[in-house]
């Protein structure tokens, strides 16, 4: 079996969708997926109904990484925002993340409590700590299979260039992916993959209104990315669908209008593999064979 490392060092671009829980990440798998992501915001945007700005913490993200690491075995990149505190917080979350089944841990060089890398306002540690973080991280997998990657926001902060000396930095710490948060430009882009594209492999986070270009997988494979998350795609996906149903709904006191658009009650137990589960357990049924 291809390890993520591997992978992401190959010719083509990996595309890894964000889900949120066991539920999406089956069904990413089920639709081809070859790797998931795991943020922060969709954590708190699911589970909390609230905006990313530093309110998910680490045990809530490992137990969500526990359930979908239960439903698939597919690689899990997984967003553990600025290691919830400072080295040793860090060596911690990548102990707890890695043993609950995260492939790739991504760690940022926001100040706490830090926000989602396209909203405005965010404040950064020192580039010294973020590189003692990320050799912290590195210190702490059990295994090198297991990938540390490096964000910068502070392009939003510091400026482009003040970015790409930080990004310098944490790839000499030694990061296995960088990920150079929200360049404004297909420009700005280039530059990054023409600094760093031989050394390291670089990730392209695509947000649907966010500040970077939104382009497809091919167009970033083809400036040079190696790997592209879309983090936030399916929430953005479900909020007018559910918005619609409860409109619904609540107009006209049934869901009877809706069912064209709806998976049936036998669809939703096609999907989950209801009728699987059932017969595994059957097989360790030792009822019948107690009463003979």
């Amino acid at each position: 079996m291809t390890t993520l490392r591997a992978r992401i060092q190959g010719g083509e671009i990996l595309l890894a969708p964000g889900i949120f829980d066991g539920l999406s990440a089956h069904l990413a798998q089920e639709a081809g997926a070859e790797a998931i992501y795991l943020s922060g915001a969709s954590i708190a945007y699911t589970r909390h109904g609230r905006p990313d700005i530093g309110l998910v913490s680490m045990s809530e993200v490992a137990d969500t990484i526990a359930l979908i690491a239960d439903r698939t075995d597919l690689p899990l990149i997984v967003d553990a925002d600025t290691g919830y505190g400072n080295a040793l917080n860090v060596q911690r979350t990548v102990r707890t993340f890695e043993k609950m089944g995260a492939g790739a841990i991504q760690l940022e060089d926001q100040s706490l409590p830090k926000r989602c890398g396209h909203l405005a306002g965010k404040e950064l540690v020192s580039k010294e700590e973020m590189a003692g973080k990320i050799k912290a991280a590195l210190d702490a997998r059990a295994s090198e299979e297991t990938l540390i990657m490096a964000r910068t926001d502070a392009i939003a902060v510091e400026g482009f260039d003040a970015a790409l000396d930080r990004a310098e930095l944490y790839v000499e710490a030694g990061a296995d992916i960088l990920f150079v948060e929200a360049p404004a430009s297909v420009d700005h882009m280039h530059a990054i993959i023409k600094r760093f594209g031989g050394r390291v492999p670089l990730l392209a986070n695509m947000v649907e209104g966010g500040k970077t270009p939104l382009l497809s997988a091919k167009e970033l494979q083809e400036i040079g990315y190696k790997l592209v998350i879309f983090p936030g795609g399916l929430v953005r996906m479900l909020v007018p669908a559910i918005r619609d149903y409860f409109s619904s709904l609540i107009s006209d006191g049934t869901t009877a209008g809706l069912q064209n658009k709806m998976t049936d009650f036998a669809g939703v137990n096609s999907a989950i593999g209801t009728d699987d589960l059932i017969a595994l357990g059957k097989t360790y049924d030792n009822k019948a064979a107690s009463n003979d």
